[in-house]
């Protein structure tokens, strides 16, 4: 029997239609609360990463209507969005435009709460973020793939061309390219998609040396981190660019309100609800739905609808902590703070252009050197077989940690640090890690956060893989030319000698990435599954999870390359079933030219702007504001 499921959200009073651009002619109108239309074929509950991608894609067709609820405001006003330097130095981090969520209290982390910032803003945490873009593996992506036995929709190959179609590539000049040491490979790089790929228009020198002090400790330079092989050392690219102008239930009405007091409102659906909400607000969605752990929404207060206990499950991050030391030399926080009186209040200088970009993946066996087989023995021997997470363990288990994947990130941190502007951090983060949390709604109040537990540490690996990256950063540090630029370390500092002091120290310093994910896995049902292979909720006829909370591991990456190529996949998907002819995405060439080096100035895009719809016919709306993912079914 059919049933229908209302989404019950809560927006802001402004919305707008983005229209053309790319070529065709822009328009943007600002709509007020009630002229949103009756109906639309597609409601995307969510405008970051993947939202903004689905939304475009789907609006190319003639014909079809799109509608985004987002949770936040346009961000068109702020600056600081489009400057990359100001993700460090004017940071929207605990601002209006983040949600500043927060985990409950982690034992194995001395009790801490910790702070979880995602983006409440169009394009999401990609107008927050440090702008990484850093690609998965083959054999990761592989991996999931064989996991769910759809080699061909979500193997390396499919994810490989949909991470390129998202991205064009600039070179870096000459200079910049010789300054920093960095080694690319342009056919491995997309040239006509919307967001924008390069690397900074200003360099320091230190980031010159990163790769020859990793050779030095028998870590190899990657030549090509973007084709699969992201192992080694490298210098990232980032989202970048010169400014170049800005089941058996069926989902068939959105209702949202503008607050919690606020009468709710009704938009209906004619195909198909895609929720992307990202890794906390998808789950969140669902289970104010009545979908998800029956145990979880009956102590809510939520009826329970589909019974889907994977839903919020096998939540996984990448926690990192640092080795801070002094510097004599200019670091891009000093830099900044002597200039910033003087600095234009544009994008078009070419210091604001400055990330972090300086990368090392580092696989199992360097990182634990000789004691790598005895802890490999030990983790196996750990696995519990009657686990619902069964198969991710056993995946990174058996082929992640004897492999050649990266299990530990090392980054090069030159924008400052809590020790201050005059320091130069190496950053360690956990990339595979064998704890695994959960997310949980605690009421049916649509505007209550859920209880996010990521259960950090509880696997005695993970305290393992962590202490041995921040050795290595330590070492990495203190190994020449690296180490010319280094002085006194100063955090964690000399006291910290032995394993048992580096335990003590990461249980009390450890932190977030900003990398969650793994939530709304994709996975057979009977192993912990919410969406199947097409990425529909089981359960759920017209309803999808497109965001990286369907990712079932996590990748040696920052999500942003990963979300990219997985919305291109998903809108190609749609568009396939919906279409009589497979209009999807023009594919990029993969011809190894590519623009020339960008010019002096530089902006951020995977952020608002990017996105813009580029349809001939298609009708895009993207409601903004106060949006709160709250869903409940109505029967």
């Amino acid at each position: 029997m059919m049933r229908s499921l209302g989404l019950f959200l809560a927006a802001a009073s402004v919305s707008f239609v983005a229209a053309e651009a790319g070529g065709h002619s822009t328009r943007r109108n600002v709509i007020l609360n009630g002229q949103i239309a009756d109906s639309y074929d597609f409601v995307i509950v969510g405008g970051g990463t993947a939202g903004l991608v689905l939304a475009s894609r789907l609006s190319e067709d003639a014909n079809t209507t799109v509608l985004v609820l987002e949770a936040g405001d346009t961000g068109d006003g702020i600056e600081s969005i489009n400057a990359p330097a100001d993700a460090y130095y004017d940071s929207l981090l605990d601002s209006s435009y983040d949600w500043a969520y927060s985990t409950v209290p982690q034992p194995k982390a001395n009790n801490r709460v910790m702070s979880w910032s995602r983006g409440k803003v169009l394009g999401g945490s990609s107008a927050l973020n440090g702008m990484y873009m850093v690609r998965p593996s083959q054999i990761e992506v592989d991996a999931w793939a064989t996991m769910v036995g759809a080699e061909d929709a979500w193997g390396w190959d499919a994810l490989y061309s949909a991470m390129k179609t998202s991205e064009t590539f600039t070179p870096p000049s000459s200079q910049i390219q010789q300054e920093g040491d960095i080694i690319y490979q342009a056919d491995s790089h997309g040239t006509h998609g919307p967001i924008q790929v390069s690397y900074p228009g200003f360099m320091l020198p230190v980031v010159g040396d990163w790769s020859n002090a990793f050779a030095a400790l028998g870590v190899p330079t990657t030549d090509d981190a973007y084709g699969g092989t992201n192992a080694g050392s490298f210098i990232a690219t980032s989202s970048i660019n010169r400014p170049i102008g800005r089941g058996n239930l069926s989902a068939n009405s959105v209702e949202y309100s503008f607050s919690k007091a606020g009468p709710r409102l009704t938009v209906n659906v004619t195909k198909e609800v895609i929720l992307a909400g990202g890794t906390i607000g998808s789950p969140q969605v669902l289970m104010l739905s009545g979908v998800g752990p029956a145990d979880v929404l009956q102590a809510a207060g939520v009826p329970v609808q589909v019974a889907l206990p994977g839903v919020g499950q096998h939540l996984q991050d990448h926690l990192t902590a640092e080795v801070v030391w002094n510097t004599t030399d200019q670091t891009a926080a000093s830099i900044y703070a002597a200039n910033v009186s003087s600095m234009p209040t544009t994008t078009s200088s070419p210091f604001l252009s400055f990330v972090n970009s300086a990368t090392g993946y580092v696989n199992f066996s360097t990182l634990l050197g000789a004691n790598a087989q005895a802890e490999s023995q030990s983790i196996l021997s750990t696995i519990d077989s009657s686990a619902s997470s069964l198969a991710i363990y056993n995946v990174s288990a058996t082929q992640f940690v004897p492999g050649a994947v990266g299990v530990m990130e090392i980054l090069l941190s030159l924008t400052g640090s809590g020790a201050g502007k005059q320091t130069i951090a190496i950053q360690a983060a956990m990339q595979h890690p064998f704890s695994q949390g959960r997310l949980y709604i605690t009421s049916n109040d649509p505007f209550a956060y859920p209880a996010i537990d990521p259960n950090y540490l509880s696997h005695p690996s993970d305290l393992i893989m962590l202490r041995e990256g921040l050795k290595l950063a330590r070492q990495l540090g203190n190994t020449a030319p690296l180490s010319s630029a280094m002085s006194t370390e100063v955090s964690p500092g000399p006291s910290v000698s032995t394993d048992d002091d580096w335990n003590t120290w990461i249980t009390n310093n450890a932190a977030t990435e900003y990398h969650p994910s793994c939530s709304c896995a994709m996975l057979p049902q009977e192993q912990g599954g919410v969406v199947d292979t097409s990425l529909r909720v089981y359960g759920l006829s017209n309803v999808r999870v497109v965001d990286a909370s369907v990712f079932p591991i996590q990748f040696s990456a920052h999500l942003q390359a990963p979300v990219y190529g997985l919305a291109e996949q998903a809108s190609s998907l749609i568009r396939k079933q919906y279409n009589t002819v497979d209009s999807a995405p023009v594919s990029n060439s993969t011809s190894s030219s590519a623009p020339s080096g960008p010019s002096s100035s530089s902006v951020r895009t995977g952020g608002t702007g990017s996105w813009a719809r580029r349809s001939h016919d298609g009708v895009l709306a993207v409601c903004v504001a106060a949006l709160a993912m709250g869903v409940a079914l109505a029967l």
